[in-house]
């Protein structure tokens, strides 16, 4: 499927009645808007979300089952490995699993032809995923539009 269509999928889950999960966000920023699918019963979902409020992004978060979850993984063309829990569209980009929000404002600073950016799966210490002191090295990866990825940053190197 194209990004038209997996943008697409979003949006007609937006209308069909996904209910739009309260951000918190009171003032406007001058951040893009950040659109979140997720399954409901995800804390560290919620946790990436509170992440991202924190720093300063409008967040619109949806609550969504697995299937529709993986229906708008699979309109981004997202390869299974490099899935993670919740999927999000800003300004045109996928942004899949973990991904910082200084990445985000890189990605969109620099805008570069690519599909999005990932975390593949759920590393310890990513945001959203903070467990204490533990810190499992991990990798953010640039998604082109063929699938094909290059590190866009490394972390607990």
């Amino acid at each position: 499927m194209t990004r038209f269509i997996a943008l697409s999928i979003a949006l007609m889950l937006v209308a069909a009645g996904a209910p739009a999960l309260a951000t918190g966000a009171s003032e406007p920023t001058d951040s893009p808007q950040i659109n979140v699918a997720k399954t409901p019963t995800c804390g560290c979902c919620t946790a990436w979300v509170e992440h991202l409020q924190a720093s300063g992004f409008e967040v619109r978060a949806f609550d969504v089952n697995h299937a529709q979850l993986n229906d708008i993984k699979a309109g981004f063309d997202i390869d299974p490995g490099l899935a993670s829990c919740h999927t999000a569209v800003v300004d045109g980009y996928f942004i899949e699993g973990h991904v910082h929000a200084d990445e985000i404002r890189r990605l969109l600073s620099e805008r570069p032809d690519a599909a999005g950016l990932t975390v593949p799966g759920m590393p310890i210490g990513s945001p959203g995923m903070e467990m204490g002191s533990q810190q499992d090295a991990y990798e953010t990866l640039l998604v082109d539009g063929n699938g094909e990825t290059q590190v866009y940053r490394r972390h607990n190197q």
